[in-house]
């Protein structure tokens, strides 16, 4: 317990040393604090006295000293900080209050001002200065006759110059001009240096009309401070009223040697220069004044009426127009430029007629307009441009409104031309000069636009295949229309699109949670609209995350209604036949193309196939072609349509096929093409010298390496409608019982059944010229 009791004397000890240790150092920041403001070296008196403070944050004087500091370089915020927080430890300090209460009535917080000068008064009631500052503060507030009343006390205190002016500048305000000139010499002859009486008593002299004596103020003011600008300021206005303009400008342009950059200064002389007729000059002034306050309507407004004065109408009527336009509130601007612009009437007069130029609907050659031909109301819009302003525009004897711009005017209005088969624009001016343009209306079409999805591929039942189960779905299409598109909206949502192209692409990504649909619309500039519905398809998405395959699709090219070639009944059978195998299989989607011409083929294959694999991310393609075939000088051809007999030209060769399917590699894994037409020639593929072994789904090499493969009938006339080869690839997949099914062992059923039919072994290779990397093509099992 007793070593308890010494352990704890020792720790106060120990505290008290330190307190005492941190107070003398303190003293000795402060110490130094003060001789350096002796010498005038407040930045490091700051430095000392906030170092003091840091020590001892309970040294009152250390807060004083450094907020008298802060008045010394005019910042005047930190020093009320500094002087609130001494009234923490000095609340009954009649000193504090006052310094308190002058610096609020320096910031112009009157009412905190006097709050703390009543403390001060109540305090030290013998305290001049702070009955003073309370007597400025009341005058702020407009108390005046109380301000009277802590001026008479001060000056019962302390007869001084200050209190006598104080005192006039309350009976001043309170209409009692006599005693204030009184007040105010009283506080001049109390201190003969002391110019604020002199500026008050010659502000108030020249507000009675008795310039005499403001006169004689104003150069009191100046005896004693050559270079006061209030004093010069006063003077000039004693001068205009005397009429005495030069001088007036003389102690104006003293001012502004000063004060180069007051805007204030430059307007007033420029108004001292009117007055004198001295017009040049005044517009030099009021440039002046725009060019450092560019928002002051005034200067645009006097500048004008000088510009007037030396008839330069054009610079007077742009400056009116400035004020108008900029500055709507000023009514008197208003009302000016409505006067100059009557003035300039007959000086502008001219006989020019207005120039119509018609921009919508364009004019199809010089007097024809195009709109649809099942549209009543039509936009128009164009431009008029004229030497005056426009008394009146009129389309088929109707006014309409005109915007006018820098350029002249523009118009936009709707004109109903149901009833008729010609357009009349006249437009007139102020001079009554006028001009008509007539144009034919010719109807235009009225269909629909027709909407075609790239990406994700729709069906042509506008059924859409996704490829997975995320909320939001980008959209990329293609409108098809004879004009251009005015609106594409999905779900509500603007498209993006190139207005000014014909038939646009457009792209959105729109929010498809919970939804079994969408819905395109389209309109054109001409008012057809297309409404369009998708239905979503998810099926695919849920295949084509258990597809090692990945998404996969089936091409189909069904050409049997030839022009010159004998017609078939088997093509469009076979296709039925492997659209109903397929539909047990993985088939994220299937395209069927019939009776395609050679210039179809050719674009398909080169262009739209391509842009569909590309924007759908289509992993694994088979295409299949079923039609007559040829096979000429060891190279394949399928037979368009529209082909010719005998003409090599109009055939489509298979190696363009295979130059069209390199650029998808970039995007396509596996790619299958069978053709029951014809052999497929020797460059378009590198022949297998017997059937491959069969490959197994487990085979991730088999799946996810690419492959390029190709399975054709080896017959080299033209196609039967009995196609074994179509019924037995049919009857492999249809019959398959595996979870999948590899093409080379589909290849081998085929093959075994077309020899035992007597006809010639299909061909089953790689493509040559495209990459392989020894996978292969799987059907996936639903």
């Amino acid at each position: 317990m007793r070593n308890k009791v010494i352990l704890t004397v020792l720790t106060l000890f120990l505290v008290a040393g330190m307190a005492n240790g941190f107070t003398q150092n303190a003293r000795k920041y402060f110490k130094v604090g003060e001789d350096f403001v002796k010498t005038g070296k407040y930045q490091d008196a700051l430095t000392q006295f906030s170092k003091a403070i840091e020590m001892d944050p309970d040294f009152s004087k250390a807060y004083l000293s450094r907020g008298k500091v802060y008045e010394q370089i005019n910042q005047p915020e930190e020093a009320l900080n500094d002087y609130n927080r001494a009234l923490v430890f000095l609340p009954k300090d009649a000193d504090t209050y006052y310094c308190t209460g002058r610096i609020y009535n320096q910031l112009g917080k009157y009412k905190e001002a006097l709050d703390a000068l009543n403390k001060a008064t109540r305090l030290a009631r013998r305290n001049v200065e702070a009955y003073q500052e309370k007597a400025k503060a009341l005058i702020s507030l407009e108390k005046y006759k109380k301000a009277i009343g802590a001026a008479d006390t001060a000056l019962l205190l302390q007869k001084d110059a200050v209190g006598y002016y104080l005192h006039g500048t309350a009976n001043e305000h309170l209409g009692n001009f006599s005693l204030a000139e009184q007040d105010y010499n009283k506080s001049a002859n109390a201190d003969h240096r002391f110019i604020d009486p002199h500026l008050s008593q010659a502000k108030m002299a020249l507000d009675l009309d008795r310039t005499d004596l403001a006169m004689k103020e104003c150069n009191k003011a100046l005896q004693i401070d050559d270079k006061n600008i209030k004093a010069y300021l006063l003077r000039s206005k004693v001068y205009v009223k005397q009429l005495d303009y030069p001088n007036a400008i003389n102690d104006i342009s003293r001012i502004l040697l000063v004060e180069p950059d007051n805007a204030d200064m430059f307007f007033l002389r420029g108004t001292y220069y009117q007055k004198f007729n001295q017009h040049p000059y005044a517009i030099a002034d009021f440039t002046k004044v725009i060019s450092l306050q560019p928002d002051k309507p005034e200067a645009y407004f006097q500048r004008a009426r000088s510009y007037e004065e030396i008839l330069d109408m054009k610079h007077a009527v742009k400056d009116y127009q400035t004020l108008a336009r900029r500055f709507e509130d000023n009514i008197k601007a208003e009302k000016l430029l409505k006067a100059a612009q009557e003035r300039l009437y007959e000086l502008n007069r001219e006989s020019d007629p207005p120039v119509v130029a018609l921009a919508v609907p364009k004019p199809v050659g010089k007097n024809t307009i195009e709109i649809p031909g099942n549209m009543a109301e039509v936009i128009l819009k164009g431009t008029i441009t004229d030497q005056s302003d426009l008394a009146s525009v009129k389309i088929n004897g109707k006014e309409i409104h005109t915007e006018k711009t820098d350029d002249g005017y523009e118009f936009l209005a709707n004109a109903n031309l149901s009833d008729t088969d010609r357009l009349v624009i006249a437009a007139s001016d102020i001079y009554n000069n006028e001009t008509k343009m007539e144009y034919a209306i010719r109807r235009t079409e009225i269909n629909p636009p027709q909407v075609e999805l790239l990406a994700p591929y729709a069906s042509d039942n506008g059924e859409v295949y996704l490829e997975s189960t995320e909320p939001m779905l980008y959209i990329e299409g293609q409108i098809k229309d004879e004009s251009l598109i005015k609106d594409i909206k999905i779900e509500g949502v603007l498209a993006s699109y190139r207005p000014d192209d014909n038939n646009p692409r457009f792209s959105a990504t729109i929010d498809i949670k919970n939804k079994k649909s969408f819905q395109v619309t389209v309109e054109d500039i001409y008012g057809n609209q297309t409404n369009k519905v998708f239905t979503l398809n998810r099926e695919a998405a849920a295949l084509g995350q258990d597809n090692p395959m990945g998404k996969t699709w089936a091409i189909f090219i069904e050409n049997s209604n030839y022009q010159t070639f004998a017609s078939l009944d088997g093509p469009p059978k076979d296709i039925s036949l492997m659209k109903k195998a397929l539909a047990n299989y993985q088939i994220s989607n299937v395209i069927v193309k019939q009776d395609m011409t050679k210039e179809q083929l050719d674009k398909f294959f080169s262009i739209e196939l391509r842009d569909l694999v590309r924007s759908n991310h289509v992993n694994s393609l088979l295409i299949w072609y079923a039609g007559h075939g040829k096979f000429i000088n060891e190279t394949g051809y399928w037979i368009p349509v529209d082909a010719a007999r005998d003409d090599e030209f109009t055939y489509y060769n298979i190696n363009n096929l295979k130059a069209a399917l390199q650029t998808y590699s970039n995007w396509v894994t596996h790619t299958l093409v069978v053709t029951d037409a014809c052999e497929s020639g020797p460059t378009f593929y590198q022949a297998m010298r017997s059937i491959p072994e069969e490959r197994s789904c487990d085979d991730w090499q088999a799946t996810k390496f690419k492959s390029s493969q190709v399975f054709s009938s080896a017959g080299y006339e033209l196609a039967v409608d009995n196609s074994q080869f179509t019924r037995t690839f049919a009857n492999t997949l249809a019959n398959n019982p595996n979870a999948c099914l590899p093409i080379e062992s589909i290849v081998k059923k085929v093959t075994v059944a077309v020899v035992k039919n007597n006809q010639q072994r299909p061909q089953f290779g790689k493509i040559a010229g495209l990459e392989d990397e020894n996978g292969t093509f799987f059907f996936i099992s639903r």
